[in-house]
């Protein structure tokens, strides 16, 4: 551990469960993971007006909460550049989770979890959250950021794919291309995709037979 990795403040988190049992062990797991818990809330409603008054670095709430449900509250903290949210949900259902992305969600931990998959969500949460504000500056525009970091994800995930990155090696990669070049991290995604899909009958064809290309899949 660097010097200035020990120097810096534990990450500030607001923790959101209507089930009080539930709240206990994350604030324990974060706790013991070196995170500073600085509020608690039971439902939606209370959980957005905490971290309005709060500022957390992060929100960890249950996706499904009384008054106001956990994807909508992520919308609105998203929208108002509060914090990054990450959902505990019991459900792995693609239409939730893909629900969860359009509202800004940038993590999700499935029930019953336990403390080791904590760390590397929030801090891959926090990281994409980060990359999301660069995305807004260059853009202007929450909407327009929204949509771009869409196009973005996938983008890296092909480059992740391609080239074995990690994930913030390949926004590192569109970044540097996208000022390099001059263009927007939108039309360079554009780009990295539209060439993915032109390359894909040919990594088909060459696809042993009965076998079909992860890609695609």
């Amino acid at each position: 551990m660097t010097a200035a990795t020990s120097a810096r403040a534990p990450r500030r988190i607001l923790v959101a469960d209507d089930e009080s049992l539930i709240r206990l062990d994350v604030r324990e797991m974060l706790t013991h993971l070196g995170y500073e818990v600085v509020g608690e809330a039971g439902d939606g409603a209370v959980a957005v007006e905490l971290a309005r008054k709060l500022k957390p670095d992060l929100v960890i709430m249950d996706i499904r909460m009384p008054e106001v449900d956990g994807i909508v509250a992520a919308e609105m903290l998203t929208r108002e550049r509060i914090a990054p949210v990450v959902l505990l949900t019991a459900y792995s259902d693609h239409q939730l989770v893909e629900r969860a992305r359009e509202a800004g969600v940038v993590g999700y931990v499935v029930k019953p979890f336990r403390e080791a998959e904590l760390r590397p969500v929030i801090e891959l949460s926090l990281a994409r959250f980060d990359e999301f504000r660069t995305l807004e500056r260059e853009v202007g525009n929450l909407n327009e950021a929204l949509e771009s970091r869409k196009v973005v994800e996938r983008a890296k995930g092909v480059l992740m794919e391609s080239y074995g990155l990690k994930e913030s090696e390949a926004f590192h990669r569109i970044r540097k291309t996208s000022m390099d070049a001059r263009k927007s991290m939108r039309e360079v995604a554009d780009a990295i995709l539209l060439t993915h899909n032109m390359d894909m009958p040919d990594r088909q064809a060459a696809a042993p037979s009965g076998m079909v290309d992860p890609a695609t899949s």
